[in-house]
């Protein structure tokens, strides 16, 4: 019983070091799109200039501007580590056609380890983006808050549905597979771990998940 939980253990980490390695490849396309596009960008920007048209070069300094803010970092949290996961995760919605809107402050130390709270984020940021590209384009909308209330660290993430959702045993039923079941339990788990709180709503037309971590503490590490 132990092994086979031990080998499912490893199924999902490789899945999720093979998630990570595409999101970080979709950034560095980006980056690469944009530095191309530079070099065309400052070549039409000096024949604008070389031709005293400064309404034309105007256009291109903003044009260039556009361009880099997309390619820049979306989230600074204040946390190394959730910056990565959340602008990966974010890059990706992007380029599937969902808009996000995130807010998002993590003070640099807190007791719930970096990994342990990618886990978290990745896991149910992966479900909202899949929920939300079932729907057509104009539907989708993935909302993020992750934030400091008191002595917890409050994350809150909401997405696009379709009709509500029913529960059997209290748990949300899924039709994506052992995999997707596999990190929903961890992300109770390590919750549970933390001796944190965990809820899931839905409601025609959106599905939030709200998480409650203890910012201090010794967590449970038998979890």
């Amino acid at each position: 019983m132990f092994t086979r939980r031990k080998e499912k253990l490893l199924e999902y980490q490789r899945s999720l070091v093979e998630l990570h390695y595409n999101e970080v490849e979709n950034m560095y396309a980006k980056m690469r799109a944009w530095r191309h596009d530079y070099h065309n960008h400052m070549q039409a920007l000096s024949a604008c200039l070389a031709n005293g048209d400064i309404e034309k070069a105007q256009e291109f300094l903003e044009e260039i501007n556009e361009n880099l803010v997309s390619v820049d970092t979306v989230i600074k949290t204040g946390n190394t580590m959730v910056d990565a996961i959340l602008n990966s995760k974010i890059s990706l919605m992007n380029t599937r056609k969902i808009p996000v809107k995130a807010d998002a402050k993590v003070p640099s130390r807190i007791a719930i380890a970096d990994v342990d709270l990618c886990i978290i984020i990745g896991n149910l940021l992966d479900n909202a983006m899949e929920a939300a590209e079932k729907l057509p384009p104009q539907e989708r909308f993935v909302r993020i808050y992750i934030g400091v209330k008191s002595t917890h660290l409050y994350l809150c993430f909401t997405n696009s549905a379709g009709k509500k959702q029913n529960t059997i045993g209290g748990r949300f039923l899924s039709s994506k597979g052992s995999n997707h079941g596999f990190g929903l339990n961890r992300v109770d788990s390590l919750v549970e771990k933390y001796d944190g709180y965990l809820t899931r709503a839905s409601e025609d037309g959106g599905f939030t998940t709200e998480v409650i971590l203890p910012l201090s503490g010794e967590p449970d590490f038998h979890a």
